[in-house]
């Protein structure tokens, strides 16, 4: 199986000094960084998800600093593409299928910000069926750490949940 890691929505807006920071963001923040490195070393492509808000939104708004992905995981995969969206689901509307389809990928391992969000809604996708997908549990946050442990049971019926040290 080929593997893809995507990394949603790994933005500026989600940590402390942003307009809507998440929970436990440096240290997932960090179990990203590797997971990134990982990735690398086995050659393993990374691809960037990147929420962009148009018009009004409390954060994301197109053009802002905040809307801008973590300096940190540009320079983790600085040469991984960029797939901005405007969905929770990573896929509506978006080149994301398509760059998984020339990549020959059938395994998707997902992580990023909001669990219950973004990371959920991309996981079980539609688009997402005809992939192997697990979501990497130390690479995702959300708000409290009681939301992030209710999205992962809900997702542990559909996809695989598992550490990204078994993952890569």
């Amino acid at each position: 199986m080929k593997k893809a890691l995507l990394v949603i929505d790994l933005q500026n807006d989600y940590f402390p000094k942003g307009k809507f920071p998440l929970w436990n963001t440096d240290v997932v923040l960090q179990n990203i960084e590797q997971a990134i490195e990982k990735a690398n070393a086995h050659g393993v492509p990374v691809i960037h998800i990147q929420h962009v808000a148009k018009g009004v939104a409390p954060f994301f708004n197109e053009g802002t600093p905040g809307a801008d992905i973590h300096p940190c995981i540009l320079v983790a995969a600085p040469t991984a593409p960029i797939v901005v969206k405007e969905f929770a689901d990573s896929f509506e509307k978006t080149t994301l299928e398509e760059k998984l389809t020339k990549l020959g990928v059938t395994e998707l391992l997902v992580c990023g910000m909001m669990t219950q969000n973004c990371v959920t809604h991309t996981a079980i996708s539609k688009a997402a069926e005809k992939y192997n997908v697990s979501v990497l549990v130390d690479c995702c946050t959300t708000v409290s750490e009681i939301l992030h442990q209710i999205a992962l049971h809900a997702l542990s019926t559909r996809v695989k949940l598992v550490p990204s040290s078994e993952a890569l």
